[in-house]
């Protein structure tokens, strides 16, 4: 059976993994992770024995900014489509 051309709705389905409420759930769990790594920078320019690993928690606020970027682009992109 083939495919029709024309269906009678053209709304596109979006998986579970990429909807709305779950990319607010991703954005608040990468605050946290940022924040915590902030908290880490910190942490690790306080004191001098730790002073060599501040490259960790940059890395970790740094990958969790990147992501929380990239779902809000994702989510203006489809407010932007949908209106």
């Amino acid at each position: 059976m083939r495919l029709d051309p024309n269906p009678s709705f053209r709304r596109i389905i979006a998986p579970w993994y990429d909807s709305d409420s779950l990319c607010y759930v991703v954005i608040g769990l990468m605050l946290v992770v940022f924040f915590f790594g902030l908290t880490g920078i910190s942490v690790a320019r306080s004191d001098p024995l730790f002073s060599g690993h501040t490259w960790v928690p940059l890395l970790v606020s740094a990958l969790s900014l990147w992501v929380l970027v990239a779902t809000l682009l994702r989510l203006v992109r489809r407010r932007r489509r949908s209106s």
